[in-house]
């Protein structure tokens, strides 16, 4: 890569130009561009040396890139890529960081037309409960899992080029459909979200909730550390996987219902049964875990 441009150089945008930069020091490294809705994000990515310089407009933004990253929500791609079209030269690649694709896929497809080749959409798995500029680490990607997700039209050099950038952030890089990807992630990822922040939002409306939260400790806080997240972002991730996440919803009312139903009839052994099936599957799933350099 000669020029990278990151749009949206918050969490995920800053720590995918710092993976990169930290791989390549003291080798070849790409200039990198930095593009947003809001001068002051970009201006404080430039002084903590996250980006190489500011860009103003897309057609000096793109003129010689190699490879775009869109780090901004998922509500916000479809205008993004109208803009960028005009000015997206035939050798450079675009892909995104968003944490839903069947959505992006179809914004993607309404703004390039029959350039959609030209764009190989991923999403790392790699977030955290804070966002901007200042939560970006050179490291967020190590050991993670970078899902990518391929559509037919794009050429087998422009996803290899896009996964190998993400190997070389030190992700672990998988394949999924669009359309496979928004349910399994819908069950991983967005309904944990949805349910720390109903949580937390049903404990702060409470009469007493001052008295709630002060007597909340560590369960409470790792069960809700996710409710930190940015408020935005989840907003555009549930409404645009929302048929997904709504049969997910269901299915975990359904279980609501079930332990409730072992809690009021005092039934021991269905409780215990239930308890020990959850402990040991997620004990195994911990033990898949491999910490990072192992």
């Amino acid at each position: 890569m000669g020029k990278l441009v990151v749009c949206g150089v918050g969490l995920i945008g800053g720590s995918f130009a710092l993976a990169i930069k930290s791989a390549l020091a003291g080798r070849h490294c790409p200039q990198i561009v930095g593009m947003g809705r809001t001068r002051t994000p970009l201006e404080q990515a430039l002084q903590l040396g996250v980006i190489d310089e500011i860009a103003t407009d897309w057609e000096s933004a793109l003129k010689g890139a190699d490879l775009v990253l869109l780090g901004m929500p998922v509500g916000q791609m479809l205008p993004v890529i109208q803009a960028i079209a005009p000015h997206l030269e035939p050798q450079t690649v675009v892909t995104d960081g968003g944490s839903t694709k069947s959505d992006v896929v179809a914004a993607a497809r309404t703004a390039l037309g029959n350039r959609i080749g030209q764009f190989v959409s991923g999403h790392p798995i790699a977030g955290a409960e804070k966002s901007g500029v200042a939560a970006a680490k050179s490291d967020l990607y190590h050991g993670k899992r970078v899902v990518l997700t391929p559509l037919p039209e794009n050429a087998p050099a422009d996803v290899a080029a896009v996964r190998a950038v993400w190997e070389l952030c030190g992700a672990k890089v998988s394949e999924l459909a669009p359309d496979e990807h928004d349910r399994v992630f819908a069950a991983v990822s967005h309904l944990p979200h949805l349910l720390a922040f109903a949580l937390v939002h049903d404990l702060a409306g409470r009469d007493n909730a001052d008295q709630l939260f002060s007597f909340a400790a560590g369960g409470f806080r790792d069960f809700t550390r996710i409710a930190s997240s940015h408020p935005e972002m989840w907003r555009d991730i549930c409404l645009a996987n929302r048929n997904a996440l709504l049969k997910e919803l269901d299915a975990y009312m359904a279980e609501l219902l079930r332990t409730r139903v072992l809690l009021a009839s005092a039934n021991q052994s269905g409780l215990e049964a239930m308890f020990a099936t959850a402990r040991a599957r997620r004990d195994a799933w911990l033990e898949t875990l491999q910490p990072v350099g192992e």
